[in-house]
């Protein structure tokens, strides 16, 4: 990737499609806000196929990393990079923190996140990303923003340029922080152990903007209390006793008692968690064996535990342990080969509470500027993100609105029985630039001069 260096300088407005967003945004010359994104946005959408051309991966965000400081820099913005280091690692993170004091007044902290996703993006568009790289395994994989994160560093430089060329509108102290490795889990907590809240003046509110396929370009959506779910990767090694596929009655059969245990554990959702405390638990991967007649001596499977509710989490954990448990017991397997179950403390992340006054007090604002048909509550969902260790445990309210970026034809005829919408980290999603930039900075922004006028 080291020739895309320069690629955000690179690419130019040749490339710039004009896609209007479905429902008008209202006007708000009060704070002239929408002049000035209006004013910024061709730049802003050139700046977004660039880093869209460009991705890196978690932990390798040098050259995002360094776009974003840069940029940030000649808004007029105390910057520090290189803020994180990642646990367990010599590897220095890339996290970045934009400061720009303007009087007394409230703190605000706004988050964009840096990295992208080993895909092999399959859109088509013009600014495609080709990019392949070296992942932290040593192989060779292709790198798209599948998620959006492009759109989210976009909207997030456009809100810092507009608010420090509205100093006179707003008092108080603002932070931007690009965090690196949110796809690994990894980015909040090495930033955070880095000592974000003490090197750096402590928010009083932290927000964040995530774009969603379900919604128009053009349109926000809100969650007050649980939007995310927490996330916990769980490893279980089934142990038995291999040999002869001839001969299973030699044996202690792993594979018998993982395709069981399997099963089992879809009944710790439908039948002992309660239907009003929404919880996923799902085996992705399942690996054992090495020819038609062998029985192995093991079979390894990953696990993603979903859940809101602290106690919910654990409670599934505890039935999952049980339940490996139970199956190697009734395999016969002796108690020196009992099963192995291995919750990971780095690939977990709490689940994503917004705040739900100050989450209802952000919709009006934004309301308010882009106007109400354009604002709506939306449900939570069990994905999960690494945004909520910025408020958990530090009691700061946080909150992250949902930003529209579907085409709205396409959105509109996939609810009518139309091809599904490519999901967040799908190869061929694809939001609208122009529309969603356009209003991820414009309710950024009202949602930051609404705290801090």
């Amino acid at each position: 990737m080291r020739n895309r260096w320069g690629l955000p300088f690179l690419l130019g407005s040749a490339l710039l499609v004009a896609l209007p967003p479905t429902t008008p945004l209202a006007q708000d010359p009060s704070d002239g806000v929408a002049a000035l994104a209006e004013k910024n946005l061709s730049d802003l959408v050139s700046t977004y196929q660039s880093l869209h051309a460009a991705p890196e991966l978690s932990g390798h965000e040098e050259r995002t990393s360094a776009f974003v400081a840069t940029r940030l820099r000649s808004y007029g913005y105390e910057i520090t990079d290189r803020v994180g280091r990642y646990e367990n690692s010599k590897l220095t993170g890339y996290g970045v923190v934009a400061v720009m004091r303007n009087g007394p007044g409230h703190a605000v902290l706004v988050r964009t996140e840096l990295d992208a996703l080993p895909v092999e993006e399959k859109t088509g568009l013009p600014y495609a990303s080709k990019v392949r790289a070296k992942d932290d395994a040593g192989n060779d994989v292709p790198v798209m923003h599948a998620c959006g994160h492009d759109i989210h560093i976009t909207s997030l430089l456009g809100t810092a340029q507009v608010l420090a060329q509205l100093k006179d509108r707003w008092h108080g102290t603002l932070i931007f922080i690009g965090q690196p490795a949110e796809e690994t889990i990894g980015g909040a907590r090495a930033m955070l152990a880095d000592r974000l809240y003490e090197r750096f003046p402590r928010p009083e509110f932290v927000l964040a903007l995530h774009d969603t396929p379900y919604l128009e370009a053009g349109k926000v959506g809100f969650t007050p209390g649980y939007a995310l779910s927490s996330a916990t990767a769980v490893d279980i090694t089934i142990r038995g006793v291999g040999g002869h596929g001839a001969s299973p009655q030699s044996t202690k059969d792993p594979i018998v008692m993982a395709a069981q245990l399997v099963l089992m554990l879809q009944t710790i959702v439908s039948r002992e968690n309660s239907p009003f405390d929404p919880a996923v638990v799902t085996v992705g991967s399942i690996h054992g064996g090495t020819k038609h007649n062998i029985i192995p001596d093991d079979v390894r499977l990953q696990l993603t535990v979903r859940a809101y509710r602290e106690e919910v989490r654990r409670r599934i954990l505890a039935s999952i342990a049980r339940m490996a448990k139970s199956v190697s017991e009734a395999g016969g397997v002796p108690d020196s080969l009992a099963p192995v179950v291995k919750v990971s403390d780095t690939e977990y992340v709490p689940a994503t509470y917004n705040d739900p006054d100050l989450t209802r007090r952000l919709e009006g604002a934004v309301g308010q500027a882009l106007g109400r048909a354009n604002v709506s509550e939306v449900p939570p969902i069990m994905a999960s993100e690494d945004f909520g260790l910025f408020g958990l445990g530090q009691k700061i309210p946080i909150c992250m609105f949902t930003l529209g970026a579907a085409d709205p034809a396409q959105l509109e005829a996939s609810r009518h029985g139309g091809a599904p919408m490519p999901s967040l980290h799908s190869s061929l999603w694809a939001p609208l630039p122009e529309p969603s930039i356009r209003t991820g900075v414009r309710a950024m922004c009202a949602a930051v001069l609404e705290l801090m006028k």
